[in-house]
């Protein structure tokens, strides 16, 4: 909905509902600020407000005029989901539990690595896809995430890493005329709330973020891309687009359109050789073939340089995709494609008809794709003692009866 109907709809009310600013991009917080006769100008300061200081307040924006701090106290707010747990895995991975406006939560989950930090996000409560592996997709679909509720996962998250950072912006306020500094009187050093921000591009928590967690981000695109030009947005994460990714099964129609409106990277959740394979493991591959998925990919890197390559993700099943004749066989199908290749353990979760091949065999599968030239990576499992790691996030999911109808919309 634009922010030009919610903004009507709330001035209608008797007790009109807020409009929550933490969604809305630059174009859309633009947009906003005109509608209520303020400068879109105020759009960049609230926005580093917001995102790069992690403000939850509009009382915090002392760059802000109080009679607009009023103003934007009444009709909008900045809200995101209340953290239900918090979890640390003995690897250090982190998994919050997120609970949604109407009950249901989601599972967000931060990786630390030692040159990087990369923040699982996800897109919808539960999927739609009904893939046979994953323990996600086995709670069923309730609906979409907002942008909101999507770019929440990684203000909280910011939050959540950066207690200090939040105690300076408590501590500390700017002068009207600037945004970034404060001048110790008793030596003239600059101080205050830049050396406090949750956002801060030289000494960032969260360098990368990878829509791979609950969902499938393309049968939410719209708010997926609107979330996405946030964590792009250089006056709020200022991510750069190799360092966002999007994880999909392979909705072609909105891959192609992807191209189009959302420049980032892409990993494709293949998990196999051939169609007769895929289809059991992956159902959306009864609806769009391997052929099909792979050309939308060739379309999406067409004459752009700076798209490097896109990663395959392979879940390795005993028995299922895993001999030396799948590994040739993908090495041939993946031909000519500008790709690397993930092979991801199998993560158990009760219930499941699958096992995890033998280390012995991933290996094999490994040297045989590296010799046909692939750059080929097993994925180091992470957060699996906290059931954080791919695959195994669940959330709680209320409603499990849309599964058939949104996984047939294009």
């Amino acid at each position: 909905m634009s922010s030009t109907l919610l903004l009507n709809a709330s001035l209608k009310n008797k007790a009109p509902a807020k409009i929550n600013l933490l969604g809305y991009d630059l174009v859309h917080m633009k947009a906003f600020f005109t509608e209520i006769g303020e400068k879109p100008f105020r759009a960049v300061q609230v926005l580093k407000w917001i995102h790069q200081f992690g403000a939850e307040d509009f009382s915090q924006m002392s760059n802000v005029s109080q009679d607009l701090r009023r103003k934007l106290s009444e009709i909008a707010e900045i809200r995101a989901p209340e953290i239900v747990a918090e979890q640390k895995a003995s690897d250090g991975t982190i998994k919050w539990l997120m609970r949604l406006d109407g009950g249901n939560s989601i599972e967000t989950v931060y990786i630390p690595e030692d040159n990087r930090g990369t923040l699982c996000v996800s897109s919808q409560v539960g999927c739609a896809l009904d893939c046979g592996f994953c323990s996600t997709a086995k709670q069923g679909f309730n609906r979409n995430l907002t942008s909101a509720e999507i770019i929440a996962q990684l203000w909280v998250a910011n939050r959540a890493l950066n207690p200090l950072a939040l105690k300076s912006l408590a501590l500390n306020s700017l002068p009207s005329n600037s945004l970034s500094l404060n001048k110790d009187a008793s030596n003239g050093a600059e101080t205050g709330i830049r050396h406090g921000k949750v956002q801060d591009s030289k000494n960032r928590v969260i360098t990368n973020v990878v829509l791979m967690g609950m969902g499938e981000p393309l049968l939410n695109f719209d708010n997926v891309v609107e979330a996405i030009h946030l964590m792009l947005e250089d006056n709020a994460y200022g991510l750069s687009k190799r360092r966002v990714t999007i994880s999909t099964a392979g909705v072609v129609p909105a891959l192609k359109r992807l191209r189009e409106e959302c420049d980032v990277s892409l990993a494709i959740s293949l998990h196999a050789p051939n169609d007769q394979i895929r289809n059991k493991i992956v159902p959306l591959n009864k609806k769009y073939p391997i052929k099909e998925l792979l050309e939308a990919c060739q379309y999406y890197f067409k004459g752009d340089t700076k798209k490097k390559q896109f990663t395959i993700e392979y879940v390795m099943l005993a028995g299922v995709n895993d001999s030396e004749k799948n590994a040739h066989e993908l090495a041939s199908l993946l031909k000519k494609l500008p790709c690397k290749i993930n092979l991801i353990p199998f993560n158990p979760f009760p219930n499941s008809e699958f096992a995890c091949s033998k280390m012995q065999t991933i290996n094999r599968f490994k040297d045989i794709l590296y010799k046909a030239g692939y750059v080929t990576v097993i994925r180091k499992t992470r957060g699996e003692d906290i059931d954080a790691a791919c695959g195994q996030l669940a959330g709680k999911v209320k409603d499990k009866s849309r599964r058939i109808k949104v996984a047939n919309t294009e």
